[in-house]
């Protein structure tokens, strides 16, 4: 088993910023507030981000055409880090407002880590902004585990395997590794619904 613990999600209305026409733009940022998200360690910043039970992104990548706006009221928000404690926290979000919300991650010492025989598994997959889960348990974004110098490390045997993003179909695989095996996923995530997410991104 990896490492990560099976992480519980923990309602919303997160509204993406998008191009629009200016007047309306304007009036969206009126009724909306705005929540920014600050980190100090690689830790912090590469922390998936949950909002009222749903996955909006990992914390770094959150502003520009990604920031995330919020209807007025109180919100749950939940970051999250394989290996980490989740970072839970409400605020409330006031029409035309803007917060810093400061994260700061705690090492679990309940978690648990592959031994020296472990198996390396890479990924290539895209949208790499795409949460990635193992056995039902949280561990990162797509992107942490890809390219030339990424990839994880699991114990050996089967894993389940899930990578989900909403707008898009679930991914999931089942995959059975040797002691010290390379093995690689690679595959582009199928555009589909809000409604295909399950609840590990979206709580029903």
């Amino acid at each position: 088993m990896f490492g990560a613990r099976p992480m519980l999600a923990v309602g919303m209305a997160v509204v993406f910023f998008i191009a629009a026409p200016l007047g309306l733009r304007a009036q969206q940022n009126q009724v909306m507030g705005e929540v920014q998200f600050s980190g100090a360690t690689k830790v912090e910043k590469q922390s998936g981000v949950w909002i009222d039970g749903q996955y909006v992104g990992y914390l770094k990548e959150l502003k520009g055409t990604k920031k995330i706006l919020l209807l007025p009221g109180e919100h749950e928000i939940s970051v999250r880090q394989a290996g980490y404690k989740n970072f839970d926290h409400k605020v409330i979000v006031e029409p035309g407002g803007m917060q810093v919300l400061s994260v700061r991650m705690e090492k679990d010492p309940t978690a648990q880590y592959p031994g020296a025989n472990a198996a390396t598994l890479k990924l290539r997959i895209t949208p790499d902004r795409a949460a990635v889960f193992v056995d039902e348990g949280y561990i990162g974004h797509v992107s942490d585990f890809g390219g030339a110098f990424h990839s994880m490390t699991v114990t050996p045997g089967e894993h389940r395997i899930k990578v989900e993003l909403p707008g898009y179909r679930t991914f999931e695989t089942s995959i059975s590794l040797r002691p010290g095996q390379k093995s690689e996923i690679k595959t582009d995530l199928v555009k589909g619904s809000i409604q295909d997410a399950e609840p590990p991104i979206k709580q029903p």
